[in-house]
């Protein structure tokens, strides 16, 4: 009896919690500024021409991708999420890097819904190209449209030269047609790798812009320093 009541007593001593109160008004707004940044990087580059949205600019092939464009994505996917991370540490107050982290991290979680509604809506274009693979395509929505235009059926009274130029452009209409069906696998795919690779970098950019507004020093053995300090801190008289 005497050793159950000792374990029974040591229970509830090895069971505790240690909550991290989530402080939700700072990862609203830390979601939204990324959302914001996101959105004005995206007509930057759309600007400037390092995007190039449309059906018809669809990444086919990820090696003809230029090192501009690519280089231009991934500063822009990081640096968005970097400053709703910073925004969201900031507003809630946090001190501390880890408590700071994870706030910047939760502000992500926020923001990709917010993401996915967007280019579910239709202006995933403004966003840029890496962010218009989180749309998708909707059954109850219209098929998906191609740059290529059907030729127009002929008349009764066509004559000889339409009907020649008729049976030229509908050739070749579906020869474009059944290129664009043998790369629409492939089209699809890259589209979710860019998605994937710019939530990463978000995902990334938010925790070091939380870790940033902390004020702590951005190294990862600081965290062993830092509990060596609080214990060597002498007792107050």
């Amino acid at each position: 009896m005497a050793v159950r009541d000792k374990i029974q007593g040591s229970e509830p001593d090895e069971e505790k919690w240690i909550v991290w109160p989530v402080n939700w008004s700072a990862v609203w707004v830390g979601a939204l500024a990324s959302l914001a940044a996101v959105a004005v990087f995206g007509l930057i580059g759309t600007a400037l021409g390092m995007h190039l949205v449309g059906p018809e600019h669809r990444v086919v092939d990820l090696w003809k991708v230029s090192m501009l464009t690519f280089v231009f994505s991934v500063f822009s996917s990081f640096l968005a999420f970097v400053i709703g991370g910073w925004v969201t540490g900031k507003i809630a107050g946090i001190l501390r890097s880890d408590t700071a982290m994870l706030h910047g991290a939760i502000s992500w979680l926020v923001c990709v819904p917010m993401l996915v509604i967007v280019c579910a809506l239709g202006a995933g274009s403004y966003l840029g190209g890496w962010y218009s693979g989180l749309g998708g395509h909707p059954s109850w929505a219209a098929p998906a449209t191609t740059p290529f235009e059907k030729p127009e059926a002929l008349m009764s009274t066509a004559t000889d030269s339409e009907r020649s130029q008729y049976t030229a452009a509908m050739a070749d209409y579906q020869a474009k047609m059944k290129q664009w069906k043998e790369e629409t696998p492939r089209a699809t795919r890259n589209a979710a790798i860019g998605a994937l690779s710019a939530l990463l970098m978000g995902l990334i950019g938010g925790t070091i812009g939380g870790w940033w507004a902390s004020g702590e020093p951005m190294t990862f053995t600081h965290y062993r320093t830092r509990m060596k300090r609080a214990h060597m801190k002498p007792a107050a008289v």
